[in-house]
């Protein structure tokens, strides 16, 4: 294994081992809390042009069996881990972790502090950051950090979104246009599983194309990045939703927050991992819940014509809202799991209820 360098936008170094592709690579550092499911974690959209770090000390025992898969392929700029395991214990693996990031030429590092970096990222915020397992020096590294591509304010969703309308479930009894914005499996998975026809729209689509489909609903999905430069997605959320009911996942919540009138801000290091505290107010229960995202819906900039549902309770941040008249109402957080707890998967009950 070559030796390797993380540099962070900061000047902050850390070194270790290099695993899967060999490389020099750039994108956000984020961490990710979930004791399982790297697999789903980076097949996720969500976090593409991002540089992930688990804070689990033990990543790959068991592999990767494919069928876990969110996308058709690792949308993640590198992956971060203290210890990797060289063999998968599991009857299910086609595939072991190392090989796996190899194949999709995806940087990983290995035998790093996962811990400190952590807690830098903590400290300091989400920042820029380069993974290199062929510069060693490290001001050459740091400034190829500093001068990388920064996520706030583009619109990186709308470059993973599909070219063109597609089937993803051809029959069922309610028909759901699905606004993508980086969607995952696990979501057309549910819909598809209650018997939804489901039809897959890029979000820079006409009103006009998808009223034309006649749909029961709409769902604007999940993706990666800044919610505000996505213009095109939150001018059609402002049609859509006079006519259809309407749900929004994660980017798709902020996108309806921002159709109604509301903002949204960067967070300091964002929700990522599968054990985020959640209050319901309409049951007044705490669900845990699974989350990626590093933006967030400005509360005091929330319509009056719409409710706050749900809070984080870790940091008070906006975690659902409905509207108080339309059929519409929207979550930060996946109800789908893949990976995480399935607490919230009755959401997607309550949107079919309302068609």
């Amino acid at each position: 294994m070559n030796d390797c360098l993380i540099a962070l936008s900061d000047g902050y170094i850390l070194r270790g081992k290099n695993f899967g592709f060999s490389g020099t690579s750039t994108g956000e550092i984020v961490f990710n809390t979930s004791m399982t499911g790297y697999e789903e974690i980076l097949t996720d959209p969500s976090y593409y042009k991002q540089i992930i770090t688990m804070t689990a000390s033990e990543i790959g025992n068991y592999g990767i069996t494919l069928k876990d898969n969110q996308s058709d392929k690792i949308y993640a700029s590198g992956f971060i881990a203290r210890n990797i395991s060289p063999i998968p214990s599991n009857f299910m693996s086609k595939i072991s972790l190392p090989e796996y990031l190899k194949e999709n030429k995806i940087i990983g590092l290995r035998d790093i502090d996962t811990r400190a970096l952590t807690r830098h990222i903590r400290s300091k915020g989400a920042m820029k950051c380069c993974i290199t397992s062929e510069i060693g020096n490290e001001s050459e590294a740091i400034e190829i950090a500093r001068t990388s591509e920064d996520i706030a304010g583009i619109d990186i969703a709308s470059e993973i979104s599909a070219k063109k309308p597609y089937d993803y479930s051809e029959t069922g009894i309610h028909k759901i246009a699905v606004i993508d914005c980086g969607i995952k499996k696990g979501i057309l998975e549910n819909l598809k599983s209650r018997n939804c026809a489901v039809r897959v729209f890029p979000n820079n689509s006409e009103y006009e194309t998808i009223d034309k489909w006649q749909p029961d609903g709409i769902l604007f999905s999940n993706g990666p990045g800044d919610p505000e430069p996505v213009v095109n997605a939150v001018e059609l959320a402002k049609k859509l939703i006079l006519k259809y009911p309407t749900l929004g996942i994660c980017l798709g919540h902020q996108i309806l927050c921002l159709a109604l009138g509301g903002k949204t801000y960067k967070l300091k290091f964002g929700h990522r991992g599968g054990n985020q505290p959640v209050k319901n107010f309409l049951t007044n229960k705490i669900e845990i819940t699974a989350q990626n995202h590093g933006f967030a819906v400005d509360y005091n900039s929330i319509s009056d014509k719409v409710e706050i549902t749900h809070i984080n309770l870790n940091d008070n941040t906006v975690e659902g809202m409905r509207h108080k008249k339309l059929p519409v109402f929207s979550l930060q957080y996946h109800p789908e799991g893949c990976p995480g707890p399935s607490d919230a998967n009755y959401i997607f009950d309550e949107f079919l209820a309302q068609l």
